[in-house]
């Protein structure tokens, strides 16, 4: 039987080629690919029925939201390292077990406590599952042609995914309980482990690989103790000096981070990655936007359910004419833009639009319609998202040198993430503060208070991005000529 190295930088071998069955390894590959995209949409419509049952605060419900965001994000590069050094097929099939696991107890909570500890560890063997797979399918589909059928359908499952996880959300909880939402990947996990032991090819680590774990603490240290500040200043307010020293310690940290990327032999983030301004600027793009993302998905369920009263599975169709528009623009209108005017043009049109569509949402009032102020605006935002991410994961992971290529996968990917549990964070403080402030109103009016002040400053957010961007990403922008032409793709996570 045939070795086949990998491509330089990769460090791992396959101990065979793939053969005729390649194509139900891309099945195996995209189902495994689907449990973690269904991780971040799925929970989100369950939310309100959780903490109905779970019993927490508004205060603490964007800590199920951010657990899964900010472990998957902060561990996302250390997780392809780990694949490169334990081999590809192995991290797959122990990051199934673990996500699966994680699920269960999830499912099982019965406090706030658990729910959240189960999310991050969904996070955290989220990380070292998605970098597997998709190291996988470059591993396999090595023809030109299979190869862009491969990614085709991996992209696709990556997109559909999200509109998956509000529809299957929504049923779930609405037929049998919200604990389903997370119980669901028990099932769809065993599959992908059965045929991931079957069919995935055989690979070999490399323990040439050197991990970073210095790194991966200082940036999950940093981002956590910035979302524990922005949580504090709920409740201490901004210029407490709790909230202050958790804020200035993630800040040191993150500052950290970054003494050690520059200084390490082996980092985690080669930041000539990011500091290329035309990559920088796209994962700039891509990582500001996922503060509009996340907040849409959090704030605006419990408007459509608590204010409007709609079930479950009516709210995760709602939320569809959003993921049809990013869809769309992201595969049908943004690569030719892209190719016509380099990425500066669709990335801040895109956050123009993003922030259109939030400063829309700012207007909802307790009596607001769906037709005429939810569906408008999510139409609007979801061409902008799909400008965005059609151009911008394209964009971040262009012109780098083929070590650099599942970094530059892996970031795109954590910055959106990690700004999305940020944005989060500090988002439900400012609409909890609102809300506090509008309490004479009642608890509706309230409520819609606070969503309505989130979705002002997340917009505020989108049009600085506009301008960032639009200075940052040079005109037309040349992608190196000594670059990969053969990065893999980016899967979107929304």
């Amino acid at each position: 039987m045939n070795t086949a190295k990998l491509e330089p930088g990769r460090g791992s071998q396959i101990r065979e080629r793939p053969h005729s069955s390649k194509w139900w390894v891309l099945a195996v590959l995209s189902l495994a690919q689907l449990i973690v995209v269904l991780d971040s949409t799925i929970v989100n419509i369950a939310l309100p029925r959780a903490q109905e049952a779970l019993g927490f605060s508004s205060a603490d419900r964007q800590w199920v939201v951010s657990a899964y965001a900010l472990s998957f994000g902060g561990l996302l590069l250390l997780g392809g390292r780990i694949s490169d050094r334990w081999g590809q097929k192995r991290t797959l099939v122990i990051g199934l077990i673990g996500f699966a696991s994680a699920s269960f107890v999830g499912g099982a909570a019965s406090s706030l406590a658990m729910l959240v500890a189960a999310r991050a560890a969904q996070g955290a063997f989220g990380a070292v599952l998605a970098p597997a797979a998709l190291s996988l399918l470059t591993i396999v589909f090595r023809e030109p042609a299979d190869r862009t059928r491969a990614f085709g359908v991996f992209g696709s499952v990556s997109g559909a995914g999200a509109a998956v996880g509000l529809l299957l959300g929504g049923a779930l909880t609405e037929y049998w309980s919200w604990a389903w939402c997370l119980w669901v990947n028990v099932p769809l996990a065993a599959i992908a482990v059965v045929g991931a032991v079957i069919l995935v090819p055989k690979t070999t680590g490399s323990s040439h690989v050197v991990l970073d774990i210095p790194g991966a603490v200082a940036v999950v240290a940093g981002t956590v103790l910035l979302v524990l500040g922005f949580t504090q200043a709920e409740t201490s307010g901004w210029a407490a000096g709790s909230t202050i020293a958790l804020l200035a310690s993630g800040i040191v940290s993150l500052g950290v981070f970054i003494l050690i990327q520059r200084r390490g032999t082996h980092p985690l983030l080669p930041l000539r990655v990011v500091m290329n301004r035309y990559r920088g600027g796209s994962l700039l793009g891509v990582s500001l936007s996922a503060i509009g993302m996340f907040s849409v998905f959090l704030f605006l369920t419990f408007y459509l359910q608590d204010t409007m009263g709609f079930t479950p599975l009516v709210t995760g169709l709602a939320f569809l004419p959003m993921i049809l528009g990013i869809t769309v623009m992201s595969i049908a209108v943004a690569p030719p833009l892209l190719r016509r005017f380099g990425p500066r043009v669709p990335i801040a049109a895109g956050s123009l639009l993003g922030g259109a569509g939030l400063l829309w949402l700012s207007s909802l009032s307790p009596e607001s319609s769906y037709a005429t102020t939810v569906l408008p605006a999510l139409v609007v935002l979801g061409i902008g998202m799909g400008l965005i991410f059609g151009a911008g994961f394209n964009s971040a992971t262009a012109g780098v040198h083929l070590e650099d290529a599942g970094v530059a996968s892996a970031l795109a990917n954590a910055g959106q993430q990690i700004f999305g549990a940020l944005g989060a964070a500090s988002l439900s403080t400012i609409a909890l503060q609102a809300s506090t402030s509008a309490g004479n109103l009642g608890r509706a009016a309230a409520a819609v208070a606070g969503y309505d002040r989130a979705f002002l400053v997340a917009a505020m957010v989108f049009f600085v991005a506009t301008i960032a961007t639009a200075v940052l990403i040079p005109k037309n922008a040349p992608v190196d000529p000594n670059a990969t032409s053969d990065s893999p793709a980016v899967p979107v996570h929304f």
